[in-house]
């Protein structure tokens, strides 16, 4: 049986050691967790008060908006936005951050990049 992926050779694990230990790799988890932790932490954060609100504040959140609607029908709702808006947030930032970094990476890692 032949395939069109080459056989690894003995180098190809330190290659990407190497990567692994780069400054440039260190930048792009920088980079991805300068954005990940504190969304990761706001959204924690913005759930456990919708969960707090609901178990001990039960008649701020039965106060109806308007019709059958109150806050935590609302609440609730914007626990969807907030989540599509988190995506959207870090689609924006990964394109401008996180992926030119990973690019870089990979055309270095697969020897199409500038060798400085």
């Amino acid at each position: 049986m032949s395939t069109d992926t080459p056989a690894p050779t003995a180098s190809t694990p330190d290659r990407y050691v190497v990567v692994q230990r780069s400054d440039e790799f260190a930048g792009l988890r920088k980079a991805l967790r300068g954005f990940v932790f504190p969304m990761t932490v706001a959204f924690f954060l913005w759930y456990a008060l919708y969960v707090i609100l609901s178990a001990y504040a039960r008649d701020f959140m039965g106060t109806r908006l308007f019709g059958n609607i109150n806050i935590a029908l609302l609440f609730g709702l914007l626990q969807f936005v907030t989540t599509f808006l988190i995506a959207w947030l870090y689609s924006r930032y990964a394109a401008r951050r996180v992926d030119p970094i990973a690019e870089r990476i990979h055309a270095n890692l697969e020897g199409k990049g500038d060798k400085e």
